[in-house]
């Protein structure tokens, strides 16, 4: 793998995630610094679903890229059903970003390939980070060497947005991505739809999208239509 940021692989995005785009509540102040030191240690981050941790790896894979450095983000749990080969040589990269590392448990052939990626980036001095919904310590590969070598990262809690931010972090996510969401109506989602910034997200996408088909602004009665 010559140029590994030339690659393109099959479960790309065009939506470029950022960490200007992340809402970093207090609790994750520290795990948001620690990603953002370039010759940083290789992490494990685990927290529920639909929390962030996705965005918060493709935000750095972005990060490393816009400081001209290679950076892959793996999302095994998109790709397990692939063969191992997909990630031969992603070693190469200065970043790896390894999603949902719980997901491949039990898969003898992916665990052997995630083993080879972990020994391969100690010798090219390529960084990683996993992220996985449950703690470090309860993955359970079958693999005796590669549970040992997981256990050994250092671990991070990532936690989900605070009820009491959620005003703030649906208001700074619409910002960074141009949506045009008033105060009134993000008050209004809060109140009458799931408080979960995942489903949040989602639904203010949606909005942005009707808005622009029915070149209408998003308003109370246009969510209610929507809802």
């Amino acid at each position: 793998m010559t140029n590994p940021k030339q690659l393109t692989f099959p479960w790309e995005k065009t939506f470029k995630s950022s960490f200007d785009g992340f809402f970093c509540d207090n609790k994750n102040t520290d795990l948001v610094n620690n990603l953002r030191l370039i010759e940083g240690d290789d992490i494990f981050i685990y927290g529920p679903s639909n929390i962030g941790k996705t965005y918060l790896l493709q935000a750095l894979a972005s990060f490393y890229s816009d400081l001209n450095k290679s950076s892959l983000y793996i999302p095994l749990s998109d790709i397990k059903n692939y063969d191992t080969n997909i990630i031969d040589g992603t070693h190469e990269a200065d970043l790896v970003c390894v999603d949902s590392v719980d997901e491949i448990a039990g898969i003898m052939d992916w665990e052997v390939a995630l083993f080879n990626l972990i020994n391969n980036a100690s010798l090219t001095n390529c960084r990683l980070v996993f992220s996985a919904s449950i703690n470090v310590g309860t993955p359970n590969f079958s693999l005796p060497d590669l549970d040992s070598r997981i256990r050994k990262l250092d671990s991070y809690e990532m936690f989900s947005v605070q009820d009491s931010n959620l005003n703030r972090a649906l208001m700074h996510i619409a910002h960074s991505r141009s949506i045009n969401l008033g105060e009134r109506e993000a008050n209004y989602l809060l109140s009458y739809t799931k408080r979960n910034l995942s489903d949040l997200v989602g639904i203010i996408e949606r909005l942005d999208s009707l808005s622009m088909e029915l070149k209408r602004k998003i308003t109370i009665p246009l969510i209610k239509d929507s809802l």
